[in-house]
């Protein structure tokens, strides 16, 4: 039986990844900042589920109440998003969360016999956009843009000195942009636009940009804790099925039930548009192109996609759709 531990597990992606875990079988630790429920509570034959609230994430976090008996490690929990007001120290918000937080567990881990550490990374390691349709793959040299990116990069660096010193089995996951049931931020936005029937200037893009279904995150996730193969390595991982800013607009429609208001405009106003309003990286992110070549999780990993991007745009409509009827 393995016990997992999952940091940010009240997150997006952690609820997913934790119930999925619990659905298998597996103890689950369910690490989260401010909550205050520790304990634990058995799931009617199907593992054990613990709750430890670690405080802030850092150089000094005690681990240990959340390492007691774990055999795997995945860590979600990272800074992503700083307030404005906090912007001046934006470099060490990172850093001291995303990178020097992310060795501290490493090495607790280590110290406490876990086996494996799965780390999520960002495509962004890679870089912002892809250009002439040729995908981001693992060997490509890292061009991390930003101080979100760069700390994610350095974390990856500090993971694997770690795994050299002690012999911590560490796998990296580079996504892209992650959609499903519980979204936020620019995809719920995006969702929100379509369903009020807000006309949109996107008809003359012609980008292609990789997606990654939550479930079938959780899905690779998973493979990579509990395969023997992966130790070591890096994996870019998406869906498979790259879309246009306009189709993937006509998809969600589609759900809907709407008729999509797409018009043309050029691209280069647009680009101009967003820096005037202070939305350059939003701009940027619908109009650019950003592929990604997932082929190495799949040959090394024996590893597919339970979902198809039409199944997983599917169950986000049917998520927003509930709480928009709330």
């Amino acid at each position: 039986m393995n016990r997992v531990l999952v940091t940010g597990a009240d997150g997006f992606v952690g609820r997913a990844l934790c119930s999925f875990l619990e659905a298998q079988g597996h103890d689950v630790v369910w690490a989260t900042r401010r909550n205050t429920n520790v304990g634990s509570v058995n799931l009617a034959g199907r593992g054990v589920r613990k709750s430890v609230a670690v405080g802030d994430i850092g150089r000094s976090t005690e681990w240990g109440k959340a390492l007691e008996g774990v055999t795997d490690v995945v860590h979600l929990a990272a800074s992503v998003h700083v307030l404005r007001k906090e912007a001046t120290g934006l470099p060490n918000i990172y850093r001291l969360t995303n990178v020097e937080g992310t060795e501290r567990l490493a090495r607790m881990a280590a110290q406490f016999g876990a086996r494996r550490f799965v780390f999520l990374s960002s495509i962004k390691v890679n870089g912002d956009q892809t250009y002439k349709g040729v995908p981001f793959r693992e060997a490509d040299q890292p061009q991390p843009s930003g101080p979100y990116a760069m700390s994610k990069w350095e974390a990856e660096q500090r993971l694997f000195a770690v795994a050299s010193e002690t012999g911590l089995d560490v796998v990296i996951l580079r996504p892209p942009l992650v959609y499903g049931a519980g979204v936020r931020a620019n995809f719920l936005r995006l969702v929100q636009w379509i369903d009020r029937g807000f006309p949109l200037p996107f008809g003359l893009v012609s980008n292609r940009r990789s997606l990654l279904y939550v479930g079938n995150l959780v899905n690779a996730i998973a493979a990579c804790l509990f395969s023997s193969r992966g130790g070591g390595k890096v994996f870019l991982v998406s869906d498979g099925e790259d879309i246009s800013t306009p189709d993937l607009i006509r998809l969600i429609s589609r759900e809907l039930g709407k008729k999509p208001v797409l018009f043309p405009v050029p691209v280069l106003p647009l680009h101009g548009l967003g820096a005037l309003v202070g939305k350059r990286e939003e701009m940027a992110r619908l109009l650019g192109s950003l592929e990604v070549d997932s082929s190495r999780i799949r040959q090394e990993m024996d590893w597919t996609p339970p979902y198809s991007l039409r199944e997983g745009i599917e169950e986000t409509v049917r998520w927003f759709r509930t709480i928009h009827e709330k």
